[in-house]
């Protein structure tokens, strides 16, 4: 796991490695064991490295093949390196799935590595013959790629802080960005909060050429499958969703660190715990957080209890919250998504004490159907029979700041909004809702998780695995698991029943999300654990929120981007709002965000 940044041009830069020096050291964070960079006329290549496989110095990067024509810098790991290595005849100089990477390339292609590679993965490759330079993204989108292009230059990294320390890039505020990100969190791919810049699309890559003439092309997309049979053999499935968990939790152990895992004492955490577990022969290192307000530690010491874990538990106050707000905010290069980010960051700190890799659950919801309120709401569309369509009430119930509020509020461009309806609305009209439900999370609001879950894990030098999120096991699931399977009603009168009710009152207690997920459970927890009802991470932001009322009047009366006495209506709207803490919390990041980088000239 690392950091990568580069430039290419279509003119010679005036000290271009010392660019690329700033720009590896402004994210020195995510790789602190080694730096190195690569320089070919008017295109530079840099790396920082977090060693994780071949620790040795030989297999630093960038590295280059055995042709002399490759060049790479990569941030990722390829699970499978060892399967794809047997199939190449190459004369390998280290053990590094980085070398895999650039034999499989120069001997078979990048269109046979892509399909071959499973993994989470952001790469630069450069063929110094051709002068092609390839961007490269995992199907996932689990690891970041950013990049910046305009007539003369192209300047790209795994963060953006090191495409401003270029000095050949102007930092603008991008307004437009405000209205996505209090809808979804996170800003969408391919825009970020800074105009010009842009995520590169999860599952793509781009080639550009001397001229900096380009082509993206999609090489992985969610399956066109979605299964929705009623006839089936639910052990067979469930015997077969338990092995390729197993698989996907496997390919991650590997390492040549020290590894543990985040313990919530949810399904999700405690069943990877478990597994991990079983499949280690040393003691597993297991973390929790949570505060004095609002923790789930009973439960998360029910599995380090049962598996024998060196188990570590974080009490977190209300300052050290605070404290670390705004410092985060200059890690991620964005306004903050979820409250958890904090705690987790904090909790990932500690955890660097005595591992550099961790196993994460992001991805077992969007998997399985886990948000039962919302994956419901093909449902509660069918007995409501809104005078809508499906793809305006599924938004109504999953935009975070509703569309009104927004409106009210804000005084940017909501062009954002528009184009993604537009795009959505299209995909859905083609599919099931039952199906559109799972892939609007799969490409859009999981990748919000990711961003969260590499931010507070690198910005202390950790590396997070997510093995929910093998694109194997995704596969799998859309292919395998009938829907009724993931979403599974308790008996025909609760769905009856429910038919009389929303989601809000019946989820999780008529029926059960994640059904089969927590049967496979079954073998590996208690019940306590699996029965229990979602609660996410907790964060105790409604109970704070008066603090957050005084920061909000303190910050947010300049903001050009509300509208003339939006401060007070944000307020007392915020107060009738369940969401009350954390509204009022997300218009304040954004401000944040903005007094570090839009106040500073960055170019030099």
């Amino acid at each position: 796991m690392c950091g990568i940044t580069g430039v290419y041009s279509k003119r010679n830069i005036t000290n271009i490695e010392e660019r690329i020096k700033r720009m590896n050291s402004s994210i020195y964070h995510r790789g602190p064991d080694s730096g190195g960079l690569y320089v070919d006329n008017n295109l530079g290549l840099g790396h920082r490295r977090l060693s994780i496989i071949d620790t040795r110095d030989v297999a630093n990067q960038p590295m280059r093949s055995n042709n002399h024509e490759w060049h790479l810098v990569y941030n990722g790991e390829i699970y499978n390196f060892q399967e794809i290595k047997e199939q190449l005849d190459y004369k390998f100089i280290t053990n590094s799935d980085t070398e895999v990477i650039l034999a499989a390339i120069q001997e078979k292609g990048i269109n046979w590595f892509l399909n071959q590679a499973n993994g989470m993965f952001a790469i630069a490759l450069y063929n110094s013959k051709t002068k092609n330079l390839f961007l490269v993204r995992d199907r996932l989108g689990i690891k970041p790629l950013y990049y910046y292009k305009d007539e003369k230059n192209l300047i790209f990294s795994s963060e953006i802080k090191a495409i401003l320390e270029s000095g050949l890039v102007e930092a603008k505020f991008n307004g437009s960005a405000v209205d996505e990100y209090l809808a979804n969190r996170y800003v969408r791919a391919p825009y970020t909060f800074f105009e010009d810049i842009y995520q590169l699309n999860p599952g793509t890559f781009i080639t550009f050429d001397k001229d900096l003439s380009f082509s993206e092309v999609t090489y992985w997309d969610l399956p066109e499958e979605f299964n929705m049979e009623s006839t089936y053999d639910e052990d067979e499935i469930a015997r077969n969703l338990d092995n390729e968990l197993a698989k996907s939790i496997n390919y991650r152990l590997i390492a040549d660190v020290p590894l543990g895992t985040y313990l919530s004492g949810g399904v999700d955490s405690s069943l990877i715990t478990a597994i991990t577990t079983l499949n280690k022969n040393e003691k597993v290192n297991t973390y929790t957080i949570g505060f004095e307000e609002l923790n789930e530690f009973e439960y998360s010491e029910i599995i380090a209890e049962k598996y024998n874990t060196c188990h570590h538990q974080i009490l977190m106050k209300r300052e050290d919250y605070i404290n670390n707000w705004e410092r985060l905010i200059k890690f991620k290069d964005s306004p903050l998504g979820v409250p958890n980010e904090i705690p987790l960051a904090v909790m990932s700190a500690k955890l660097k004490e005595k591992i550099t890799v961790v196993l994460s659950g992001e991805g077992a919801d969007e998997l399985m159907g886990g948000y039962g309120r919302i994956f419901r709401s093909p449902f509660d569309f069918e007995n409501e029979e809104p005078n809508k369509s499906f793809y305006d009430y599924f938004i109504s119930k999953y935009d975070y700041v509703s569309r009104d509020m927004r409106d009210e509020l804000i005084s940017t461009s909501k062009k954002y909004r528009k184009e993604f309806d537009e795009k959505i609305q299209a995909e859905f009209d083609k599919r099931p809702n039952e199906e559109n439900v799972f892939k609007f999370f799969h490409k859009y609001h999981v990748k919000g998780l990711l961003q969260r879950v590499d931010m507070t894990t690198m910005q202390t030098s950790v590396e997070a695995r997510v093995p929910f999120l093998d694109h194997r096991l995704i596969e799998f699931s859309y292919r395998d698991i009938p829907y009724d399977l993931k979403l599974r009603w308790i008996s025909d009168e609760a769905e009856n029943k429910a038919r009389s009710f929303s989601s809000n009152t019946y989820s999780e207690s008529l029926d059960i999300p994640k059904y089969l997920l927590r049967e496979v459970s079954y073998k590996y927890l208690p019940a306590e654990i699996i029965k229990r009802k979602k609660i996410g991470f907790p964060v105790p932001l409604t109970e704070w929120f008066s603090n957050l009322e005084i920061l909000a009047r303190e910050m947010l009366h300049k903001a050009d981007w509300l509208k003339k006495g939006a401060v007070n209506k944000l307020i007392q709207k915020s107060k009738t709002e369940a969401r009350a803490g954390q509204i009022l919390w997300m218009f304040i990041n954004i401000e944040l965000f903005r007094k570090n980088y839009f106040n500073k000239d960055w170019r030099w």
